[in-house]
């Protein structure tokens, strides 16, 4: 139910003084002409995240979607280890590689950054706590490197809390005159698209320092199978075991707007707050006016099916996927064994398959 898209910044849209040279509306550095509703689902969310727990790796392992979690971030791992190759195609060995990280989180990503090699990083998220919280994991990051041969220095980094989607980020840099070879925006873009000034200040902040023929990579909900599955249910809501969408408005009575087209979103212990649609033939046009252009888009699947054969020992190391059958006694997550009758039908089908990699299907719904 997701899908990952990545634009190139085909021009520099800036001039020699650093001043914009394109199309772009002249907002101020925060958009406070926001509307209370969005002030307030902004609000949400940081306290979502912010109130989140973190939980270890034996709680963790226990939890319905314990495998759909490592899913997911294969398919960040698979995404960003190929656009930070990318991105440093034609550089040399002492260039530096910089990064921001839009939506940064607790800093889940940043042993990914770490493994890419990449010199500078930009942390960002709305959620206060987070951004501590992920400061906090690059320090203990930074203390380890010293004890390990084996890698080159940690990354400098910067931490900024701030909304990306009503914030211009690049007036809280370090230095507003740095270039990025590549901008990282993974599970948050859809926030932006609760209104126009929201998605285009969103946007700005992901091309406005992106040096010419860098990347944007980023993940959102697919809005047309979103809107699919709430058709076919014949109502507001749809879901299963696992997770839950529920509109503010029958999608199926009515016209879904471009923006602020609201779902509450529902995952098994994660998460629980508003969302949006993303119209992606919109952001494709706002990203053009902002010198992105779209070098591709895939759902999780296929890209699944395109990395896997490349990303097989790394699935395995991030138990990204459920043995089926389990080794010895050990017990599937899903109790309801109809989750598992495709992997049965696939077994089979084929030969010479004693064990296979799977996600339940309720899983692979909310994938």
């Amino acid at each position: 139910m997701k899908i990952l898209e990545v634009s190139r910044n085909k021009k520099d849209i800036r001039g020699r003084d650093g001043k914009d040279q394109g199309q772009q509306s002249q907002a101020p550095s925060d958009l406070s002409t926001g509307t209370r509703t969005a002030t307030e689902h902004a609000a949400v969310v940081a306290e979502h995240y912010n109130t989140l727990q973190e939980k270890g790796l034996e709680e963790r392992s226990k939890s319905r979607i314990f495998y759909l979690r490592n899913f997911n971030n294969w398919i960040k791992s698979m995404l960003i280890n190929e656009y930070l190759r990318k991105a440093g195609e034609g550089h040399s060995h002492r260039q530096p590689l910089r990064v921001l990280d839009m939506g940064c989180g607790k800093g889940g990503d940043l042993l990914k950054w770490r493994r890419g090699s990449i010199t500078h990083l930009i942390c960002a998220d709305l959620a206060e706590t987070s951004v501590e919280q992920c400061q906090t994991r690059y320090n203990d990051l930074k203390g380890r490197s010293r004890h390990e041969r084996a890698f080159a220095p940690v990354f400098s980094a910067e931490f900024i809390t701030a909304d990306c989607t009503k914030t211009r980020l690049r007036e809280k840099y370090k230095d507003v005159t740095l270039q990025l070879d590549l901008v990282s925006c993974q599970f948050v873009f859809h926030y932006s698209f609760e209104s126009l000034p929201q998605a285009e200040c969103m946007l700005r902040n992901a091309s406005e320092t992106l040096r010419p023929g860098g990347f944007f990579i980023g993940t959102i909900p697919d809005a047309c199978e979103i809107v699919s599955r709430a058709k076919k249910a014949g109502g507001r809501s749809f879901g299963n075991d696992l997770y839950r969408v529920e509109f503010e408005h029958d999608p199926c009575t009515g016209r879904v707007p471009l923006f602020g087209a609201k779902y509450d979103f529902h995952l098994e212990g994660v998460v629980d707050c508003p969302e949006f649609l993303v119209h992606f033939p919109t952001l494709e046009r706002l990203a053009e006016k902002f010198g992105l252009e779209l070098v591709f888009k895939k759902s999780f699947m296929d890209y699944y099916l395109q990395c896997k054969e490349e990303g097989r020992s790394l699935l395995g190391k991030m138990q990204a996927l459920e043995t089926y059958p389990p080794f010895h006694d050990s017990p599937l997550l899903s109790k309801d064994l109809d989750d598992y009758e495709h992997v049965q039908q696939y077994m089979q089908r084929s030969t010479g398959h004693r064990k296979v990699g799977t996600l339940s299907r309720a899983e692979w719904e909310a994938a």
